[in-house]
C-alpha cells in the first residue's frame, strides 16, 4: 500500500498509512525542512568562524567544542523526547548535578574530598544512574499517576534536587573522585574523547528508534493527540513512563561525563543549563506543543548553538553577552519555525 507523507490536494486520495518521521528513507515532510536548513547554517558558521579566527577549524578546537557540547547534548536529547510526548522536564539540570553528587558523597573518602567513603569507588556509575532513574520515577509518578501539571512538578523537583545537593555538599565541591567517575570524562577512544562517542551513539540510536520503530511512532502519536493514541491501542501511560525515566537517566549520565571532565562535582553543577537546552531544542525544530521534531534536528540545534558560542568566544565577545544570545536565538527560531512550518508550533 503506498505511503503518503504530505497530502497533495490535486493527487488522488490514498488509503492512510503510518506517518513517517524520519529524515532519510522516503520523502521529506515539509515541516522537517527546518532540520535540513540547519546544515547550511552550520557550514556558514564554520566559514565565519574560520574568518574570525583561523584556530576555529583546527582539530583541537573542534574536538573541544564537541566534548564540551556532549554533556549538554544529552540533556537536549532527554528534553527533546519529553517535549515530543507533549510534556516538559525542568528538573534535568538539577538531576545532572544531584546524581553524580550523591555518588561522590558516598564514594569519596571522608576528610579527603567532603565525602563519606561508605561505598567502594566502583559503584559510582551504577549509583549515579540509579539516582537519575529514581528522580524520573518520582516525576512520572506525580505527572502520570496523580495527574499533576508537568511544568509545576519538575519546577518543584528542580528546586528540591538543587537543595539536596547543596545540603549534602555543604555548599562545597566534591573532589578526589574515584577513577570510575573520571573515566567517561577523561578517556579517549581512537584518539577522540569517549564522551563524544557516547553522545553520537545515543543520538544515532534515538534517530533509529524514533524514525523506524513502532515505539518511536508511539511517541509522536502521544504528543500529537493522546486520546487518539489511546483509541489506536497505544499504551500511552507506559510510553510516558519510559520517556520521563529515560530522560532523567540521560541527565544523570550527562552529569557523570561533566564531573569526569572537571574531576569534581560542584554544589551548583548544572544550574542554568535548562535555558540552553530549550534554546537548542527549539533551534532544532522540536515543537513545544508536542508531536513534532526529530533527533537529527535536535543534534543540529545544539551543535549550531555551541559553534556560535565558540565563534563569539574566539572573537573576544564577553561571556555575559553569550547568555543573552541564547534567549534571542529562541525568539528567532520560534519566528522562523512559524513562518516555515505554518501552524506547526500551535
Amino acid at each position: 500500500m503506498p505511503e503518503t507523507v504530505l497530502a497533495d490536494p490535486a493527487a488522488p486520495a490514498a488509503e492512510p498509512g503510518p506517518r513517517r518521521t524520519a529524515l532519510l528513507g522516503g520523502r521529506i515532510p515539509l515541516a522537517r525542512l527546518r532540520d535540513l536548513a540547519l546544515v547550511p547554517a552550520i557550514v556558514v558558521i564554520a566559514v565565519v568562524g574560520q574568518i574570525v579566527n583561523p584556530v576555529f577549524l583546527q582539530a583541537d578546537n573542534l574536538i573541544n567544542v564537541l566534548q564540551t557540547m556532549s554533556e549538554m547534548a544529552l540533556l537536549v536529547l532527554a528534553e527533546a523526547m519529553v517535549l515530543i510526548v507533549k510534556k516538559m522536564d525542568l528538573s534535568l539540570e538539577s538531576t545532572m548535578g544531584l546524581a553524580p553528587g550523591i555518588a561522590a558523597w558516598l564514594v569519596v573518602p571522608a576528610g579527603a574530598g567532603h565525602g563519606l567513603g561508605l561505598v567502594p569507588g566502583g559503584w559510582s556509575i551504577p549509583l549515579t544512574l540509579a539516582v537519575g532513574a529514581l528522580v524520573g520515577l518520582v516525576n512520572a509518578l506525580l505527572i502520570i499517576r496523580f495527574g499533576l501539571n508537568g511544568f509545576i512538578v519538575t519546577l518543584g523537583m528542580l528546586i528540591v534536587l538543587r537543595g539536596i545537593l547543596t545540603g549534602i555538599s555543604g555548599g562545597q565541591t566534591f573532589f578526589r573522585l574515584p577513577q570510575s567517575m573520571l573515566y567517561l570524562g577523561t578517556a579517549e577512544w581512537f584518539g577522540v574523547p569517549a564522551s563524544i562517542w557516547i553522545c553520537l551513539a545515543l543520538f544515532a540510536a534515538a534517530v533509529v528508534v524514533l524514525g523506524w520503530t513502532s515505539f518511536g511512532r508511539s511517541l509522536y502519536a502521544v504528543g500529537g493527540n493522546v486520546d487518539a493514541a489511546k483509541a489506536a491501542g497505544i499504551r500511552t501511560d507506559r510510553v510516558l513512563w519510559i520517556v520521563i525515566v529515560t530522560g532523567s537517566v540521560l541527565a544523570a549520565l550527562a552529569g557523570l561525563m561533566l564531573s569526569g571532565r572537571l574531576a569534581s562535582v560542584a554544589s551548583a553543577q548544572g544550574n542554568g543549563y535548562i535555558f540552553t537546552v530549550f534554546a537548542a531544542a527549539v533551534i532544532g525544530g522540536i515543537s513545544l506543543s508536542g508531536g513534532k521534531g526529530t533527533m537529527f534536528g535536535a543534534f543540529c540545534g545544539v551543535l549550531l548553538l555551541f559553534m556560535i558560542q565558540n565563534v563569539l568566544t574566539l572573537a573576544g565577545v564577553p561571556a555575559q553577552w553569550i547568555g543573552a544570545l541564547n534567549g534571542l536565538i529562541i525568539l528567532i527560531a520560534l519566528a522562523i519555525s512559524r513562518i516555515t512550518g505554518g501552524k506547526v508550533q500551535e
